[in-house]
Formats: C-alpha cells, sequence, structure tokens
C-alpha cells in the first residue's frame, strides 16, 4: 500500500486548504485536487465540505483522517 495518499488526505484536514496542502507535500494543486475528487468519487461520498475557501472534513472524512493517522502511526 502506498501510504503516501494517506498523508495527503491528513495534510488537506490539518491545513483545511488545497493549496497549503500542495505546498507542503511538495505536489501541485491540481494533482492534489485531483486525488481527492478521484477517492470521493471511489468512495462515494465527499470527504471534505467546501466553505469560503476552507475544506472542513466532513463525518466520513474525520473517521477517514481518523484512520489514516491511525494506519501510518501502525507504519511508523
Amino acid at each position: 500500500m502506498d501510504t503516501r495518499y494517506l498523508s495527503y488526505i491528513i495534510e488537506i484536514a490539518d491545513e483545511k486548504n488545497m493549496r497549503k496542502a500542495a505546498e507542503k507535500l511538495y505536489v501541485s494543486q491540481p494533482s492534489l485536487s485531483q486525488y481527492l475528487a478521484k477517492l470521493e468519487q471511489e468512495l462515494g461520498t465527499p470527504l471534505f465540505r467546501r466553505t469560503k475557501g476552507q475544506l472542513l472534513p466532513t463525518a466520513a472524512g474525520k473517521l477517514y483522517v481518523d484512520c489514516a493517522r491511525k494506519m501510518l502511526e501502525m507504519k511508523n
């Protein structure tokens, strides 16, 4: 499993901003946005609510972020 993508979701949740998360991850903002859109489509539910320049986790997003943190913790 490529855990890099788990860190993407965690960084989006921590920064609450796609541009800032992309900068910290050293990836382009469009590619990070595409990844999130593809993941949300695969899961069939939004992980973040887009509001006034902020990305706030939905209930599903909070669960996903919590699980991602635990998985990275186990890996380390």
